[in-house]
């Protein structure tokens, strides 16, 4: 069933990885796609990695669906003004944005302490996985506005606050789940939704690379991670984008932050081979409980959570709970 056929869709950032898959699973659900990102060809992104934002586009053309393929540099501002000007012109409306820019940038590589992190390219890491971001939103929350509907959806790592890597990584993890729920706040009252989603263990493009297999073959990467036996294709995460597009119920979602596989619990869909793999049953049941390091880390953010949790309750307290 197509429901989302009329609507309209970005997805910043889908040349590959988990925007690929979304584009990909929007146009599959009906929507129209606008496919964005820098790569194109014969103008590959920096990244040196061969897949295109026309590839994308093909790929739910292919499926019957309609892709649009845009090259856009949403660290420039009159790039995405411009973007958002043409949906506006061409279709009226605009119903899911999904940011899922430099979710796979090399300049963020790296597990360096804080304080042996090198700095060089810190402000061109942070705008091109951050700022990107805010600006994307900036342009594409008018026109959901104006509508008094539409869903924007932040791609993220994790669904809890912290995430991994160097601290130019984490920061901007972590602030993509704020800026969600920032977002949440402010167009609460214009009847639009933002959430913050992370896919589970992800077989990205880089990921089959690294692994030395394919997507035909891709379970013979679990001889060497048997982790890699519950990974999901990046069709899945666009799945549940999908899902919670067509959810007439996902206003009372805004301001979350939820998982591929807690979305597939909810709504039933499969991925691309009929699976349904859960990353965070996985984890609770096979990797948290033989890793002592992160078992303390995640007691530790639970002891830092209700300790907020529980100064909230006293400010209510404090004023009462009316509203």
């Amino acid at each position: 069933m197509q429901s989302l056929k009329g609507k309209v869709a970005v997805v910043a950032g889908a040349t590959r990885g988990a925007g690929r898959g979304i584009a990909r699973a929007l146009g599959e659900a009906g929507a129209t796609v606008y496919c964005t990102g820098r790569s194109v060809r014969g103008n590959p992104s920096p990244y040196g990695r061969p897949e295109t934002i026309e590839e994308t586009a093909e790929l739910i053309n292919a499926l019957g669906g309609v892709g649009i393929a845009i090259r856009v540099d949403h660290t420039i501002e009159a790039e995405v003004k411009a973007l958002f000007e043409r949906v506006d012109r061409e279709h009226g409306r605009l119903d899911v944005l999904v940011n899922s820019i430099a979710g796979e940038d090399p300049i963020l590589g790296g597990w360096t302490s804080f304080w042996e992190t090198d700095l060089q390219n810190a402000v061109t890491a942070l705008r091109q996985a951050l700022l990107s971001h805010v600006i994307t939103a900036k342009y594409a929350a008018p026109l959901m506005i104006k509508k008094r509907r539409g869903l924007i959806a932040e791609v993220i790592e994790g669904d809890l606050l912290f995430s991994s890597g160097n601290v130019l990584a984490q920061l901007a993890k972590f602030s993509l789940k704020g800026f969600a729920v920032t977002m949440a706040e402010e167009l609460r009252k214009h009847r639009v939704a933002a959430i913050a989603i992370t896919p589970g263990y992800l077989r990205s493009e880089s990921m089959l690379q690294h692994f030395g297999v394919t997507e035909e073959n891709w379970r013979e990467g679990g001889k060497k991670d048997k982790n890699f036996l519950e990974s999901e294709s990046p069709l899945f995460i666009g799945r549940a984008i999908a899902a919670l597009a067509q959810n007439p119920k996902v206003f009372t979602r805004s301001g979350d932050i939820t998982s591929s596989w807690e979305v597939a619990r909810e709504h039933g869909f499969t991925d691309a081979d009929g699976r349904r793999p859960d990353w965070g049953k996985h984890g609770e049941e096979n990797v948290i409980p033989s890793l002592k390091w992160m078992k303390e880390g995640i007691q530790r953010h639970v002891d830092w959570l209700e300790r907020l949790s529980q100064r909230g309750k006293q400010y209510l307290g404090a004023k009462g709970t009316e509203s």
